[in-house]
């Protein structure tokens, strides 16, 4: 995928995640304590990892799985408890570092390949299952959609991803946030209605092969996300 808008987002946070956020990330993905504000996010955060890895099969054992953006690792922790084989791959070196510090000392019969990278690199092989919890939620919708047919291309089995549901309280902070100086801004959420979505699967030739399983949205405040299953037919 060649798409300027693409790689211009993936650098903005890069840099957000790696200078910017670092402390407030740190702290966000722990159990140490955060704000009432913060709170709801992190609630609403593991809500979704809980939705998500609710959408793949109990058993992972034998399955190997791409977390897509995986942070600090939970999700990819609770999947390889699950005996997946995962590689968990962001583009921030620095979350990788606190993945990689906070790795269990068991994982049982799974096992975590953890990277820094470009969840969208073709050299990290084929996969069962794939998995982009928030990791798509600042790209535009035709960048969206390319990037799950990319994975749609190296995948066995399913896909399941979050997007920003397009909600007038959601469209309000994206075009405040907007105002604030360029210094100040945290990379934008592009809200996207589940629609459109729909429409854009079914006219984008890479899915050709693939439905749309199982919904869910998550609201906790200050945290709303909508999970979405794409299964191989």
């Amino acid at each position: 995928m060649t798409s300027v808008s693409y790689q211009q987002r993936r650098g903005e946070l890069q840099t957000y995640f790696d200078r910017t956020a670092v402390d407030a990330w740190a702290r966000l993905t722990s159990t140490a304590p955060v704000s009432r504000i913060r709170a709801t996010v992190r609630a609403g955060r593991d809500a979704m990892r809980d939705t998500l890895l609710g959408m793949l099969p109990e058993d992972l054992g034998g399955r190997r799985l791409l977390d897509a953006g995986c942070g600090t690792g939970a999700l990819s922790v609770a999947a390889a408890q699950r005996s997946a084989r995962v590689v968990a791959v962001d583009i921030s070196p620095t979350l990788i570092g606190l993945a990689r510090e906070r790795l269990p000392a068991q994982l049982g019969e799974g096992g975590i390949d953890f990277r820094v990278g470009d969840m969208f690199d073709t050299g990290l092989g084929r996969f069962d299952h794939v998995v982009a919890m928030d990791s798509l939620i600042h790209y535009r919708p035709r960048d969206v959609v390319r990037v799950l047919a990319g994975f749609a291309a190296r995948t066995e089995r399913s896909i399941v991803f979050t997007f920003a549901p397009k909600t007038p309280a959601l469209t309000l902070m994206w075009i405040v946030g907007r105002l604030f100086p360029r210094r100040d801004r945290a990379p934008a959420i592009v809200p996207l209605s589940e629609a459109s979505l729909r429409r854009a699967f079914a006219q984008e030739p890479g899915l050709r092969h693939w439905r749309v399983g199982r919904t869910q949205r998550i609201s906790s405040l200050f945290y709303k996300s909508q999970a979405m299953e794409l299964v191989k037919s």
